[in-house]
Order: structure tokens, then sequence, then C-alpha cells
């Protein structure tokens, strides 16, 4: 008799094939069920497309979405703007320049409320110069320089007070083919005060500037300037380095508001550092370890310890996870990304207080999440596809180190759980062309062990084709009691003989437990393996800043 179920079964379907009319191919050949554009906005607000995929280029990968996040407009161009505004003024996002991204595209919608709502929010988005330059290059490809967007970037100078606004335009005064004085004469802004026209007279012609009367205005002597930019002008004229220290110390001055010369002197980085902001502070700690600043067991080191793991000034910086791990990376390494290309290159020796703090930092920079008392697997996607890409364009950060990462913030915080990796051919060549025997491998990953420790661990593991119902499969075999499956996937599955949600279904009617599926989504296409019409199954963005917590409450039932 003809084994019919082969061909079509509803309990059990090759990945390869549709087990539901609501799935779609995926780039690797399996069906996976799509996003609907919403999602595909947050992933990409949160992700963006830096360095493509396994199966995507970067080109792709961005037009696919920026052609949901135009979707997303022409179904409510707002809501689309609320949105960009929510995720990047929450931190959650490693960079901030997918957001500035979408928010052109609106700026340039059909719709004249979407625009002015885009417009609207451009203080919100862009928040420094340097995004402000990023918006101005961005929007050109959108439309042209009208009315609304000169009075737009005239309102982002206006609305800000005197003291704010003159910190951005001397710590961010170029990027991206623009300067502060080519946007303020496209602009064309009404000083809203006597300190903003000093001040937008210096940015066009500088002091001397001042001396000449203008269609606005009388002659100004250079005292009508704010205190900062004349503090700012002596910095530029200081010639030792005495002098260099004690501006710093008066006006708080930045590491890029310096000349060129004042770079290499440790002094001058001591006096930076207890002002220094946190994001400054990860950037430079191979600047500042190069100079002979920072060195073992020195004061400058023990104090840069301590604020590397002050959760409050993480917390107020708004410090990303991923600018801690990036950082992590390349202090450990000893160099930049690019050193080994050019001669003469920064290079320095790892402190290992500031390895120790960098390390600690990581798991700080997640917000504070309450334990849940459940039992988690932490499933992570080894497979060929995981080593392939940049997570926020971090060079040597794919999807499969950052997913251990992600994983390690979840076994600090829970008591039970378990971590294993799955690879539908270990030792194979890798996505769609890997053989072999489907397999799990448990991992010896500890919240004990360093995170560093974690990363070169799993860096180097076999892979293969990618099947995402190993997990369920392996756990439903071994009786492992499990409440939530946490997947950390690229979600191109496509090996496999049964589909996630299948193996899902088939676990929970054998061990008679409700266990759910958290999906960790670590690029920005738009497919899950999530069930939308299952309310055990979520999906979230992976590095999401937010993810932590929104795992606990969908864990514990609250989500």
């Amino acid at each position: 008799m003809p084994d019919y179920r082969k061909h079509f079964a509803a309990l059990v379907t090759p990945q390869r094939q549709k087990a539901r009319a609501d799935q779609a191919r995926n780039s690797a050949g399996g069906y996976t069920f799509a996003l609907d554009d919403w999602a595909r906005l947050d992933r990409w607000l949160i992700l963006g497309a830096e360095g493509g995929t396994y199966y995507t280029s970067e080109r792709k990968l961005t037009v696919e979405n920026a052609r949901a996040v135009e979707a997303c407009l022409a179904a409510d161009g707002p809501r689309a703007v609320r949105r960009i505004v929510e995720i990047s003024r929450s931190g959650r996002a490693p960079k901030n320049a997918p957001a500035i991204f979408a928010l052109a595209i609106a700026a340039g919608d059909v719709k004249l409320e979407t625009r002015r709502a885009a417009l609207a929010a451009l203080p919100d988005v862009c928040r420094t110069g340097t995004d402000l330059f990023h918006f101005a290059r961005d929007v050109q490809g959108f439309r042209k320089w009208g009315r609304g967007l000169r009075s737009a970037v005239a309102a982002w100078y206006n609305g800000k007070p005197i003291d704010r606004l003159v910190y951005q335009v001397i710590k961010y005064q170029q990027r991206d083919g623009f300067s502060h004085r080519d946007l303020l004469r496209l602009a064309h802004p009404v000083a809203p005060s006597p300190e903003h026209d000093a001040l937008y007279r210096w940015i066009v012609g500088g002091v001397e500037a001042l001396a000449r009367e203008s269609s606005r205005g009388k002659a100004l002597s250079p005292e009508a300037l704010p205190g900062l930019v004349r503090g700012f002008e002596s910095l530029r004229a200081a010639t030792n380095r005495k002098q260099v220290a004690a501006l710093i110390a008066q006006h708080h001055f930045t590491h890029e508001m310096l000349q060129t010369e004042w770079k290499n002197d440790p002094a001058v980085w001591e006096a930076l550092l207890p002002h220094m902001p946190q994001t400054a502070l990860l950037r430079n700690l191979g600047k500042m370890t190069a100079v002979g600043l920072l060195a073992p067991m020195s004061d400058a080191s023990r104090k840069v310890a301590r604020q590397l793991t002050d959760a409050a000034r993480l917390s107020a910086a708004r410090v990303h996870p991923i600018a801690v791990l990036s950082a992590l990376r390349v202090y450990e390494q000893g160099h930049g990304e690019l050193a080994r290309r050019r001669q003469n290159a920064l290079s320095w020796t790892p402190v290992r207080e500031v390895v120790d703090a960098l390390n600690e930092a990581f798991y700080l920079a997640f917000q504070a999440v309450e334990p849940t008392g459940k039992k988690h697997l932490l499933a992570l996607d080894i497979s060929g596809s995981m080593t392939s890409g940049q997570i926020a364009g971090v060079p040597g950060l794919t999807p499969r180190v950052a997913s251990a990462a992600m994983a390690m913030a979840t076994a600090r915080l829970e008591r039970e759980y378990s971590v294993v990796g799955f690879s539908a051919a270990a030792g194979g060549y890798g996505g769609k062309w890997g053989g072999g025997a489907s397999s799990l491998l448990p991992l010896s990953i500890s919240p004990k062990q360093r995170l560093d420790d974690v990363l070169r661990s799993v860096k180097d593991l076999p892979f293969g084709g990618t099947d995402c119902a190993l997990p369920m499969i392996w756990a439903t075999r071994n009786r492992v009691e499990v409440d939530s499956f946490v997947i950390y996937t690229d979600n191109e599955t496509w090996a496999g003989d049964v589909h996630p949600f299948q193996a899902l279904r088939e676990y929970r009617q054998v061990m008679g437990r409700p266990a759910r599926l958290i999906v960790v989504g670590m690029t920005s296409t738009g497919f899950s393996i999530a069930d939308p019409s299952d309310p055990g199954m979520l999906d979230v963005v992976g590095f999401d800043g937010a993810a932590p917590q929104v795992m606990a409450d969908f864990t514990r039932g609250d989500a």
C-alpha cells in the first residue's frame, strides 16, 4: 500500500515544503513565516543591514527593509514615524543610523501629513550633530531641499538651549560632506536669542564675522559669544599641555574638541577622564592605553574600571550592550579592526583591570530584569549561515558570536537553564550545501565564565545546515523539562524533516507541558520560525536592549 504521508501530512512536513498556506519561502529554500511589515520595521531599526547575511547582500537586504519601511508609511505614516522615534529614543538599538535612514524616507513621503510628522520628529531622532549630518546626507535621496526641510533643520538649531547647541557644534563639526556652516547656509534660521545670533555668525565666519555688520544685526564683540565658544577658541590657541589641561578641567571639553597634537599626551587624557562620557570612554580605551595612561595597577586603570561598571552611568548614557561588546573585542585584541592594514597603526597591550570591567559592563548594560524561575533551553543556531554578516556593523561580531553573548545574559539571570548548539550537518560545509546527520551539541557555557572566553568557545564550533526544529526534537527524545525554548537564529531553516512549530507541538503533547518558544532573530530578514497564530510563541529582535525584559515577561505569562 502506498504511503501518501510522505507527500502530504499535517503533523510532520519537511522544511523544504509548505506546512501551512501562510508560510513563505526563506532565502535558504525552506519555508517559515513571513514577518508583517511592522515587525520587520522593528528588526530594521534595531539591527540594520550592515554586512548583509549569508544569503543576502547588504544592498538587497537594505532594499527589502526599505520597502517594508515604505509599506508601513503607506499604511499609517504618523504611526510609522512614532515607531521610529520610540525605538531611536529608547536606546534599544545599537546604532541610530537605521532610524535616521527610515526618518529620511518618511521625510520624502508622498503624503503631506507623513512628511510633516517626520520633519517634526527630527530633533527626537537626530539628537547629535553627527545624527543631523547623517540625516542631511540620507534625505537627499528622497527629496529636494524645499521650504519644509529647511525649516525643520532651522528648528533643530533654534530649538536647542544655547549651552546644549554650543556643545553639539564644537563636538561634532562635520561629517558626510556637511558642516554646521553648510546647514546654516541652507536653512537660514532666524536666531531666537542674541546668544544664538552670535553663535551662528561665529559658525559661518569665525570670530572675525562678529565685527562686521550684517543684514540681521549690528557688529558684536567677542564677549557676545557663549563662554564655551570663547574657551574653545582659547583651547585652539593653547601652546602647552598645562594650558590645555586647565581649559579641559574648566569647560569639560571632550577629545573631539582637541587639536590633533594633544591627543598623544597622557596628561591631556588624564584631564579628560573625570568628565568623559561613557560612550567616549568605551571608544578610547585603546588610545588611553597606547599613550600610557592606562597601565597595570595604575590609578587611572582603577578609575576607568569603576566608571565602566557604574550601572547608573551606563543607564544614564543609554549605553547599548553591543557598544560594550564591541569595545571588549577591540580592546582585548590590542589593535583596531583595520590596524593590520596600516603602517604605524595604533596598538596596545590590554590591561587586565579594564578587560575585567568590560566583561562585567556587558551584563550591566542590559536593563535590570527579575529572574523568572522557569526552565530555559537556550539553543544557539551554529549553522554556516550564522557565521556571515555583522551585528550592527561590528567587524567580527557575527550572528553566531552575538547569539552566544545574548544567551549569556539570560544564563546570568536564571538558575535553571541549559545551553545547546544545533546544526543540521556537524562538520559539513554549511548553509544549503551542508550534509551529514543532524546534530545538537550541549555547550559547557557557565555564567561564571568570562564573556570573552564564551565568545571564543563558540567562534570555532563545527557548523552545517540549519534545522531549527532540533532543540524541540532533542528535548522530546530525552524528556527534558523545558518551560521556554529560546532559539537564537537567522531563521533561514531548511534542512529538517519537520517544521519547528510542529516539533514544538509534539513536545507539548508528549511532555504534557505548555512550553513556550522565543525566537531571537539575529538578522534583519523578513522571516521567523515563530507561528504568529500561536500565543505561546514570540519573535524578538536580537540585541534589542529591551529583549531580556520582554522575554522574561513572556516566559512568566505576563505578555
